[in-house]
């Protein structure tokens, strides 16, 4: 099955789930075209399914809660009860019980994408070191979240620095066009409660966002609350993709609230689930380190053992899984995952030049 007949089975099985917006939809098949990174993100439906052939050893691995779709660009800050500033894994739509190595190599795919882009150098091997040793280290150490208080002065300092101006971000967000089709009820009874007092008045604004979920409804309610602006999202919530490539025409669980729940981390207590809607808060402080603004120093290397560190923290939520895990790492020749990883990334390339030449032709 090439790329094309893959894209539309995967958009066939999702529409079973969801409504599609085909604009949005459209531009994600355009935006696929752009360049590798882009179509590595929007793709995780055929990552899934290229696995076991492309790493059938590592697909036998233990299995964990898993992110799905990890990459560089999967990470980001929120503000916890405390109104901390915290660091990790910010999206967890394609959540599963997948084999732990899977979110290694996803990982360290992406952040070779990134170097070949030029916003990171160090060496594809250095970087395996790097995931790995942070990986083991949130193992061997039961996890901790990332609290960016009084510890990790550096990663706050990365963090701060992608934190969106304030104006500039609610002047962007005010632009936004108002939706004009019909909104489910669920969404908006989803942003109502949301909203920091339940007589707020409000506009539904439409949003396009993100690579992966493109396509999918999204919701924005902005309003006014005590001399400022607010806002909630509801985006859609469907069935893992691991799902799809699996065969699973009617999927029993959505695995987004498990993973959440059991990983090690200071929770953000603006995100939850209502039906088959992920609400959030937006704000500037609330946002995805983008690759563009990832350090192009020797922080890559501490940054890149602190996302294999917070994988390890989701990892945690298996806690059944974690001594197979061990075990399992161990029994690993040297040179694994960098092998592993430039597998996968041969398979996606060849699947973006496909794509590319489908898409002008």
């Amino acid at each position: 099955m090439n790329i094309e007949k893959a894209t539309k089975k995967y958009e066939e099985w999702l529409s079973a789930h969801t409504s599609i917006v085909r604009a949005d939809l459209s531009l994600k098949h355009k935006r696929m075209a752009t360049d590798v990174f882009s179509f590595f993100r929007a793709t995780f439906y055929r990552w899934v399914q290229l696995w076991p052939e492309a790493c059938g050893s590592l697909s036998q691995a233990p299995r964990v809660l898993a992110v799905g779709d990890l990459h560089v660009e999967n990470f980001g800050t929120w503000r916890d009860v405390e109104g901390r500033l915290v660091w990790g894994v910010n999206d967890f739509d394609e959540s599963a019980p997948l084999p732990y190595a899977i979110d290694l190599v996803r990982l360290v795919a992406s952040a070779m994408l990134a170097v070949e882009a030029g916003h990171a150098h160090i060496k594809p091997r250095e970087i395996c070191d790097e995931v790995l040793s942070g990986y083991g280290a949130a193992l061997a150490q039961g996890g901790k979240p990332f609290v960016l208080e009084e510890e990790y002065p550096w990663l706050r300092q990365v963090a701060v620095s992608t934190l969106r101006d304030p104006e500039h971000f609610w002047k962007k967000l005010t632009a936004l066009p108002p939706v004009r089709s019909e909104i489910p009820g669920s969404a908006t009874k989803a942003l109502e409660q949301a909203l920091p007092d339940r007589g707020l008045q409000y506009r539904v604004l439409h949003r396009v966002a993100g690579m992966g979920s493109l396509g999918r409804p999204r919701f924005v309610a902005l309003a006014e609350f005590s001399g400022a602006k607010v806002a909630r999202e509801a985006k859609a919530l469907v069935p893992s993709a691991v799902h799809w490539a699996r065969g699973d025409r009617d999927p029993a669980e959505i695995y987004y609230k498990s993973v959440t729940d059991r990983a090690v981390r200071c929770a953000d207590p603006f995100l939850y689930l209502h039906k088959k809607w992920i609400v959030r808060r937006l704000s500037p402080y609330c946002s995805r380190i983008e690759l563009s603004v990832l350090p192009a120093n020797r922080e890559d290397c501490r940054l890149l053992s602190s996302m294999g560190y917070e994988t390890g923290n989701i990892h945690m939520g298996s806690p059944k899984a974690i001594k197979d895990v061990r075990k399992h790492l161990k029994q690993q020749k040297a040179g694994w995952l960098l092998d592993a990883s430039a597998q996968m990334l041969k398979a996606v390339k060849k699947d973006w030049h496909d794509w590319r030449s489908a898409d002008q032709s």
